[in-house]
Order: C-alpha cells, then sequence, then structure tokens
C-alpha cells in the first residue's frame, strides 16, 4: 500500500470518527457534523472565498516575503560574522519564547485594526525556521570545499555565491513549507483577536453566533490552501533541486 493510499484511508477514518462523534455529542455548536461543515462552507463560499480569503492571502503573503528577506538578511549576517551570531542567535531563540496571543493585542493597540498588525504577528512566527534554516544551510558547507575554491583564488563572496547557497537551499526549502502553514495561522490568529475581514474575523464572528459550521468552514478552506501552496513549494523544489541532488 502507497503512502497515498494510506493518507486517503487515514483522512476517511478521521472524518468517519468525527461524523460519530458529533452525532454522539449532538451539538452543532460544539462539534458540527463534516457534512455540516460543508454544507455551511457551500452556503458561504462566495462571501468566504471571494470576499474574506483573499484578504487572509495578502497577510500571509507579505507575512512571509518580509519574513524570507528578514531571514536572509540576519542569516547571512550570522555566517559572516562569529560576534553577530552570538548577539543575534539568541534574540531570534528568544522571539519565539513569547506567546503570540499576548503580543498580538498589543500589535493591534499599536498599529490598529488595519493590515500591518495582523503581517506582524505573521512575521513574529514565520521569520524564526526560515533565519534559523537558512542559517544552518549556510554552515553545512564542508570546510574542504570552502579550502579547495579558495586555493584556486575564490573570494568569499563567490564562496557565498556558488556554494553556501546552493548547500542552503534544501533547507531554506523546508523551512518554506514548515512556515507556509504557519504564516496562514499567523495571519488567522490576528484576524480573530482584531479585525474586520479575514477568514479569522468570519470564524469568530461564527463562534459569537454559536455557529459551529461556521466556525470550522473557514478553517476547511485554510487547510486546503495551506496544502496546496505546500504541494506548490514541494514541485519547485523538485525541478529547482531534483537534478542536483541525483547527482550528489
Amino acid at each position: 500500500m502507497n503512502n497515498k493510499k494510506t493518507s486517503f484511508i487515514l483522512l476517511i477514518g478521521f472524518l468517519f470518527l468525527w461524523q460519530v462523534i458529533s452525532i454522539i455529542i449532538d451539538a452543532s455548536y460544539i462539534l458540527p457534523s463534516p457534512i455540516k461543515v460543508i454544507e455551511t462552507l457551500w452556503e458561504l463560499k462566495e462571501v468566504l472565498i471571494l470576499h474574506h480569503l483573499p484578504y487572509t492571502m495578502l497577510i500571509t503573503v507579505l507575512g512571509l516575503l518580509i519574513s524570507i528577506v528578514l531571514g536572509l538578511i540576519l542569516a547571512i549576517l550570522m555566517d559572516y560574522s562569529k560576534r553577530l551570531e552570538n548577539v543575534i542567535y539568541p534574540v531570534v531563540v528568544t522571539t519565539q519564547t513569547i506567546p503570540i496571543t499576548a503580543l498580538a493585542p498589543l500589535f493591534i493597540l499599536w498599529f490598529g485594526y488595519g493590515i500591518s498588525s495582523k503581517v506582524l504577528v505573521t512575521v513574529l512566527i514565520t521569520f524564526f525556521p526560515i533565519t534559523i534554516s537558512m542559517h544552518d544551510g549556510f554552515k553545512s558547507a564542508k570546510r574542504e570545499h570552502i579550502e579547495l575554491m579558495k586555493s584556486f583564488g575564490a573570494t568569499d563572496f563567490t564562496i557565498f555565491m556558488k556554494l553556501k547557497i546552493m548547500n542552503a537551499l534544501p533547507s531554506f526549502f523546508s523551512a518554506l513549507k514548515m512556515s507556509i502553514p504557519i504564516s496562514i495561522i499567523g495571519a488567522a490568529i490576528g484576524e480573530w483577536l482584531g479585525s474586520q475581514q479575514g477568514l479569522g474575523y468570519f470564524s469568530r464572528r461564527m463562534l459569537t453566533q454559536l455557529n459551529g459550521g461556521g466556525v470550522f468552514a473557514p478553517i476547511v478552506i485554510l487547510s486546503l490552501v495551506a496544502i496546496i501552496l505546500v504541494q506548490v513549494v514541494i514541485f519547485i523544489e523538485k525541478r529547482m533541486l531534483g537534478k542536483w541532488r541525483n547527482e550528489l
């Protein structure tokens, strides 16, 4: 049995168990059945997909882009100087010990209910894996390869561009696959705590109305979007690195 069949069977089993538990509880505002969620999703598809999804995705994309740029800069600085690494690395780790749910309301207080506060939340929880993965990728370049390139007259910049970046690309794609779902979660958290639109906002609004199907419908959309985006990254990764990995 291949992995796809196994995953499909597990998914069916999970949905069946969910359906059974929802029937036992018999309270859709607590745990709506999968059928109820699908019905709600179909009824609200235009509002969710055409109005709220684009806003959430805008936050996600902006947050990811900023995280990639910030993470790359910090990783380069740490690779360039051991002293900078000793300063930056603990700060990067410390940012991950602060509860997002505690900072998100402060960001909303400081920056308002606009998009900037949600983007900041997204950046805060996504730049860490990108930074650390790129840093480890740069460090993975073998010393003998570096010395060999130097013996042929290669400059530090050439070594970085030709050797270290290639070594860091697999780590970058791995970090990106981790960061995509996290960035979507960050966007939803920011919207949940303070927004006027977005799937996170819609889910919170449905919660206040005790509409279980309405709470879960945006979650289903976000999950599907995350799966699609991760698959796109996997496809790009295979196209870019497949041949290079086969040659190793």
